[in-house]
């Protein structure tokens, strides 16, 4: 019995360690996803202004753009999958590989494509090496706090991938796969086509009523393009990296929080089963005391 209440005590002085580790982590997770929520936000306007410009080039202007162009049927694809660096935050990770296989099964079994990988996150990385299947090109290490530099450079490796001829190793589309930041309580995994540009304002309906202006361009249409398509690519990657890094940390917190839950449950209940180890070898102690001693009166 006195080796069992030592286990127990033992048990639970381990869980109460884990216990203050997750708590850490989960105020560390909260504080970090403020930030997180933050720069999404900030970076709104910008993609609000970027995303104008571009419907207004595509719409009145007759310019043929290499990143515009639609090759039907498309023969190779490239897919940029966006995970998580460090693991203990919950599925989040999982979700994503997994809208990115559902992905890969549509591009190349029911479309007969091929399918070129890229990847930011060591979790996807693992994932992939794992099961030894390649990888083009892959950048970690910034999965909770990107910049627009690190977007800046995947979007230049992609839209020079989009731009390579077919027999270069080119690609016919590219698609990102990442993680849709809803609330603290809910992120949904998401694939959206990246190139062949699809330019989608939802600011406003059609039939508003609102006035369309003219649109003059300098020095000419096809010189705005040149600079401001690569531009909005990588505003949307940018904007792909921060709405994932808010997700990683939202579900890490909810994670975090539901193992320190756990945790104390479990403390709790070794507690319990302490104590009742404790009074039975208190009992038998006593026993043993009271049977000692009428065995001595007897004699």
């Amino acid at each position: 019995m006195a080796s069992s209440l030592r286990e127990l005590r033992e048990r639970r002085r381990s869980v109460s360690t884990t216990q203050k580790i997750t708590r850490a982590m989960e105020m560390i997770a909260a504080s970090r996803i403020i930030k997180a929520q933050k720069n999404a936000r900030a970076a709104l306007p910008y993609t609000r202004a970027i995303t104008h410009a571009v419907s207004a080039l595509a719409t009145h202007s007759e310019v043929e753009h290499p990143l515009l162009h639609d090759h039907q049927p498309p023969r190779r694809s490239a897919m940029l999958l966006i995970t998580g660096d460090r693991g203990l935050a919950g599925a989040y990770s999982a979700n994503v590989i997994k809208a990115a296989e559902q992905l890969h099964t549509r591009l190349v079994k029911e479309e007969g494509q091929e399918n070129v990988q890229y990847i930011t996150g060591t979790k996807g990385v693992a994932y992939f090496e794992f099961r030894d299947r390649h990888i083009e090109q892959s950048w970690t290490g910034f999965s909770d706090a990107p910049t627009y530099a690190h977007a800046r450079e995947i979007a230049d490796v992609l839209i020079d991938r989009f731009l390579a001829p077919f027999d270069e190793g080119g690609v016919d589309q590219i698609h990102v796969v990442g993680t849709r930041f809803v609330s603290t309580l809910t992120q949904q995994a998401t694939a959206v086509r990246l190139l062949p540009l699809v330019v989608e304002d939802r600011d406003h309906e059609p039939g508003d009523g609102e006035i369309i202006p003219f649109y003059d361009f300098e020095p000419n249409a096809s010189a705005v393009l040149d600079q401001l398509l690569p531009m909005y690519v990588a505003n949307r990657i940018y904007t792909a990296l921060l709405q994932s890094a808010a997700s990683e940390l939202a579900s890490r917190q909810r994670a975090m929080k539901s193992a320190t839950d756990n945790a104390q449950d479990l403390i709790e209940t070794l507690t319990r089963e302490a104590n009742q180890a404790r009074q039975a070898e208190i009992t038998q102690e006593i026993s043993e005391i009271v049977g000692g001693a009428v065995a001595l009166s007897e004699s």
